[in-house]
């Protein structure tokens, strides 16, 4: 009988739902920052709920909160890395909530690095889009959603001693 590596039976393996996970949050933040950048340049914001959520465009050079504007060569190097370190880490993938973790987090590290190589104003130097305002603590996208939850989900997992791939029992 061949052994089932998949999921309920898919046949897809625990690394290959990684990339599809990272997939889908790849389009629907380039699809919600396309829309972004379409409807919002015109410095026009859309209230969402009053005082929380708000859309409004800013081009974000830096980091979290625009920290570091002027090394944003910096952050694309350390995307990169991300996104390689992920790649690497995920062959070992078992959990289905490991899964989720590097799955969301190499989605959105993967759209930041897109943005920062492909974006204006320059090669490796590109600005992300933010679009989603929270009241007035800061301005972020889809991906850092994907990327919030993630980290999240990586520390509950952490203390609760999830490993990432089956641990090699002694003899």
């Amino acid at each position: 009988m061949p052994e089932n590596h998949g999921a309920r039976g898919t046949g897809l393996r625990p690394y290959g739902w990684m990339l599809v996970l990272a997939a889908a949050v790849l389009l629907v933040d380039q699809a919600s920052k396309l829309w972004a950048v379409s409807a919002l340049s015109d410095g026009r914001s859309i209230t969402v709920i009053p005082g929380l959520i708000e859309l409004r465009l800013l081009l974000n050079p830096g980091a979290a909160f625009s920290i570091g504007e002027g090394v944003t060569w910096v952050f694309t190097l350390t995307a990169a890395a991300a996104v390689a370190g992920i790649l690497y880490a995920g062959r070992r993938l078992h959990s289905p909530a490991w899964t989720a973790v590097l799955g969301g987090l190499l989605g959105g590290a993967t759209s930041h690095l897109l943005d920062r190589l492909f974006r204006p104003p320059a090669f490796a130097r590109g600005h992300v889009v933010d679009f989603i305002g929270y009241g007035d603590l800061f301005v972020g996208n889809v991906a850092d959603i994907a990327l919030t939850l993630s980290c999240a989900l990586l520390f509950l997992l952490t203390v609760r001693g999830v490993p990432l791939a089956p641990v090699a029992k002694e003899s």
